[in-house]
């Protein structure tokens, strides 16, 4: 059992009192929510239908004796003081859900001195029944890591379960005044859990006389205590999206994404800090001037993807596609009998100061993530493309069965003697490789016709079981392997691999920042619904979190006609809505030079160049550590063609910041769309005008609780803009052009 904290000890001596009486009490849905005062602490006991009860610290003043100073009492709320001698503390419950047992708790303090906090005890406790002096067993299935969202997923034995989530942008007034991050607060050791204050620094205390909130959390209760991974996973994902209703929002903006995009084509394609050339062949740079490390094929192909996507989207012809294609097949190796990582040709240029930077060394995801691009390749008509596949398909099938579909983080090529085993000690490898592998099968089946593909990506999809949310070792590769646990319920309709899907997006969700960062730097940037590449990764990166909103607009796609969960739907589409919104701040000429460093890991970082800075990271620290990632250059090729819709003959366009499932000319001056989402959540809708044109009138209708017509605003440029809401129909009409 783990040792417990001296706050815990005094907690329980005072909650297994059952003569303890509480100043007030509410029920709320068969659950109970009694506030107590105990000294030094204000708490609120709730407690599940079972019995078991759990303490949550509304306000803590050492060496004190809190009270509750006049309660008022609302419909869904209520609000009192105390007064500490550490300063003047208000609070607000609420309790928001009319359907679900959840309930929110503000504190603010105003201090009475400069106040300089070295510790804060943790908010939650939890209990067992009165009476009972033995702490409930139980089990963390999420806990924040870093900059991730503040949160915990907790089942309790034989009781229940919860979710506890703090909304960290309400610190961000805490943190700006005392330079402390919000990383890390939420956690803590069974049973003693929740948020703690980060500890301020000597010449940075809280000041005196003005009031801040100190914590915003919400809890989510639930009598059930679901049965293996997957149920654990849709509880998850049910809980969080019930939460997000309630949780404040960020407004979003619209970029000119038609902009951006045709600067980072220009810098792409003329920018002599893009490319290295190789006997005879131009190759696109990892990063912005790094000309040390050999060219790679993950970089050519996760750029020239997302520039056809565009091609075939605008009908423009885009040069530089033919210069990246005409390299690609030198990296098959002839002797392996498949594409490799590095250039052949030069691959004893690295350096070998890494683990991976030796020739015949292969990170595991790295051979398939390309595969995978030549396979897309391919089922577009491109011969070469498939040729390159088909014959590297038996290379990659035996590395497969090698290693019995569980791969390692590094392996050798020649040997297939495994290099680096464990992402950490007892962590184990990439464990989503399997369910990108099996996209792979499932493109090799879909050229093929063969049979035998298919039976492999059954057989690896089985393998991503008994791995819970640590199925996620990269974020675009977990995002891969949800389509393909798709891909497979919906040929076969074998609910396990409906429920690995959601696994793999519960893995992914557990790995992104549900709240704002304001302070430092990030008042330059929004943090908001951003998504972390690896489970430590201090920071958010351009180009998988390009990769995952591609794959989870191709995931909704796939969805259609399904009966998949709506809090997937919801999450999914506020992830894309929140992206298209903060990718525009990975490009270095939309970012202040002062939070650009100015030394990263590889290559230069060049502000005049529209290409994206590899990591956004948390406001007290600069951005672009790693480099300006040339392969994460896709990122608007990938916006445009999913969120600007062209409307053939008129001056205009349509765009719209969640995923459209479907849209339609009418007869006439007429269009409809149908806009994926949450229909209580709402989204941006603009008509993008043309240059030099002059609009028409618009009319907006759509089914939302009946019939409504939205009325727009003008937003920079002259372009319509309209908040309409998710998960309906959506016509646009308007008049014909008057002459002269």
């Amino acid at each position: 059992m783990n040792g417990i904290s001296p706050w815990v000890v005094t907690v329980k001596e005072r909650f297994v009192d059952s003569s303890l009486l509480p100043v007030y009490r509410r029920v709320h849905l068969d659950y109970s929510f009694e506030v107590y005062q105990t000294g030094d602490s204000i708490w609120t006991v709730a407690t599940w239908p079972k019995g078991n009860r759990v303490a949550f610290r509304l306000a803590y003043s050492p060496n004190d004796n809190l009270r509750v100073k006049r309660i008022v009492e609302e419909n869904t709320s209520i609000s009192f003081s105390a007064d500490a001698i550490i300063g003047k503390y208000k609070i607000r419950i609420d309790f928001p859900d009319a359907v679900n047992a959840m309930f929110r708790y503000i504190t603010s303090l105003k201090p009475s001195a400069d106040l300089l906090i070295p510790f804060w005890p943790r908010d939650m406790v939890m209990l067992g029944k009165k009476g009972d002096d033995k702490f409930p067993g139980g089990e963390i299935h999420v806990t924040q890591e870093g900059a991730r969202s503040g949160l915990q997923y907790i089942t309790v034995e034989k009781t229940g379960a919860l979710l506890y989530m703090q909304n960290l942008t309400a610190l961000n007034d805490y943190c700006t005044a005392t330079e402390t991050a919000a990383t890390n607060v939420v956690g803590g050791n069974w049973p003693e859990l929740g948020f703690a204050l980060p500890p301020t620094i000597k010449d940075k205390p809280l000041p005196k006389g003005k009031a801040v909130v100190i914590s915003d959390a919400f809890v989510l209760f639930d009598e059930q205590n679901p049965k293996g991974e997957t149920g654990l996973a849709k509880q998850f994902l049910n809980f969080l999206s019930n939460i997000y209703i309630h949780l404040p929002k960020p407004d979003t903006q619209y970029h000119e994404w038609p902009v951006i995009l045709e600067n980072g084509l220009y810098d792409l394609e003329n920018s002599h800090a893009c490319w290295t050339h190789v006997a005879g062949f131009d190759y696109l740079n990892a990063y912005v001037s790094d000309y040390k490390t050999p060219p790679e094929l993950m970089v050519q192909l996760a750029v020239l993807l997302p520039l056809l996507e565009y091609k075939n989207w605008s009908g423009k012809k885009i040069p530089v596609i033919k210069t990246i294609k005409a390299g690609i097949e030198k990296f098959y190796n002839e002797d392996f009998k498949t594409v490799v990582r590095w250039l052949p040709s030069v691959a004893n240029d690295l350096d070998g100061n890494e683990e991976q930077l030796k020739p015949n060394v292969m990170d595991s995801w790295y051979l398939l993530h390309p595969m995978l691009n030549l396979s897309r390749l391919a089922l577009q008509g491109d011969k070469h493309a498939e040729e390159l596949f088909l014959n590297s398909i038996d290379f990659t099938v035996k590395v497969a069965r090698h290693f019995n579909y569980n791969w390692p983080v590094f392996y050798d090529m020649k040997t297939l003697d495994i290099i680096k085993a464990e992402t950490k000690p007892g962590m184990g490898g990439e464990k989503d490789v399997a369910g990108l592998y099996a996209d792979v099968m499932l493109q090799a089946w879909a050229i093929t016709n063969d049979k035998k593909y298919f039976k492999e990506a059954e057989k690896a999809a089985k393998t991503l079981k008994e791995k819970g949310f640590a199925v996620f070792y990269q974020a675009n590769n977990t995002a891969y392997a949800a389509h393909a646990m798709l891909r497979l319920f919906k040929e076969t309709k074998d609910e396990q691999y409906l429920d690995l899907s959601y696994l793999c997006i519960a893995g992914i969700v557990r790995n992104m920042q549900l709240w704002e960062c304001d302070y430092g730097y990030a008042k330059h940037y929004s943090t908001f619904f951003g998504m972390f590449p690896l489970n430590d990764a201090p920071y958010t990166a351009a180009y998988e979190e390009q990769e995952v909103f591609a794959s989870f607009h191709d995931y909704l796609i796939l969805a259609e006609g399904e009966d998949i969960l709506p809090s997937v739907t919801m999450l999914l589409a506020e992830f894309i809505r929140y992206i298209v919104q903060r990718a525009g701040y990975y490009f270095p000429s939309n970012l202040p030079e002062e939070m650009l460093c100015p030394e990263p890991k590889m290559g230069e970082i060049d502000r005049k160049l529209w290409i994206a800075i590899e990591d956004i990271q948390d406001g007290w620290a600069q951005s672009g550590q790693v480099g300006q990632e040339v392969y994460g250059a896709g990122v608007a090729f990938g916006i445009v063609p999913r969120h600007s819709i062209p409307v053939p003959g008129e001056d205009f366009s349509i765009y719209v910041d969640y995923p459209v499932a479907s849209y339609k000319r009418k007869k006439g001056k007429s269009f409809t769309l149908i806009v994926k989402g949450d229909e209580r959540l709402s989204c941006r809708l603009l008509i993008l005008k043309n240059e030099g044109a002059k609009l028409p009138s618009f009319e907006l209708t759509g089914k939302r609780s009946g019939k409504i017509v939205q009325t727009g605003h003008s937003v920079k440029g002259g372009h319509p803009e309209y908040l309409v809401y998710g998960n309906q129909s959506i016509t646009i009409t308007w008049q014909a052009k008057k002459e002269g």
